[in-house]
């Protein structure tokens, strides 16, 4: 790797874990108190109850997914002189996942707007704004589904390019090719019958290409550090 490669891994391997932790931290405290799985009038209704921390996970939300766009541009630099073409095409992909992730939350934030009845809704009864905004929910997770789909694509083609350059051991790369294959196909299952998350829970869909894209931060990371660290030996002997 040239300088802007190792300057572009290292911000992918630092801006990954944070985006991580971020988005596991405020779907865990902001959100699974208040989503029903499968019940999205059910979760509608408890907008209302958690109005304020459900804005809380929008806005971590937000963040997490500009964050992406760091990241897909961060692997594009480092993997454009593999094969500028693919890796055009991956950050694309993962481009296009982003932008399913803001249709989602738009629809979170419509789905707020709805149940708080102002405006021309005052005419809806409560039933009615639940079943209206329930629907602004299903709608967006269906578009995050197809953006997850895009990402598996990314995942796809970035690992093969790892795997072609060798800057990372073959064996991680062909992990990230095997787990970014079972992302996409379930992604792609879920879509096309939700009773697919009764075979394989959703939980599952993204877990194998997470811990392959942590153990590429680290190896990353560590590699660099060797790197800066064999730099200053040489230097301090000269």
């Amino acid at each position: 790797m040239d300088r802007s490669q190792r300057y572009a891994a290292a911000v992918f391997a630092i801006t990954f874990p944070l985006a991580t932790a971020l988005i596991m931290v405020a779907f865990t405290r902001f959100l699974a108190p208040i989503q029903v799985w499968n019940q999205e009038a059910e979760t509608a209704h408890n907008l209302i109850a958690h109005a304020h921390t459900y804005r809380l996970f929008i806005a971590a939300s937000c963040l997490y997914g500009l964050a992406g766009v760091v990241l897909l541009t961060a692997l594009y630099m480092v993997l454009r002189p593999v094969n500028r073409g693919v890796a055009a095409f991956a950050a694309f992909s993962r481009l296009v996942y982003v932008a399913m992730w803001f249709v989602q939350v738009l629809g979170s934030f419509s789905a707020l707007r709805i149940m708080n009845g102002e405006g021309p809704l005052q005419a809806f009864e409560s039933k009615q704004l639940q079943a209206l905004a329930g629907l602004q929910l299903a709608s967006g997770w269906d578009a995050y589904y197809i953006g997850l789909s895009f990402y598996a694509l990314s995942t796809l083609l970035f690992s093969w390019l790892f795997f072609q350059s060798r800057y990372i051991p073959r064996i991680l790369a062909a992990w990230g090719v095997l787990a970014s294959l079972f992302e996409g196909v379930c992604a792609f299952a879920y879509l096309n019958d939700h009773r697919f998350g009764a075979v394989v829970s959703v939980n599952w869909y993204e877990a194998p290409t997470s811990l392959f894209e942590l153990a590429l931060c680290i190896w990353l990371l560590g590699k660099e550090l060797r790197a800066a660290w064999i730099r200053k030996t040489v230097s301090a002997s000269i």
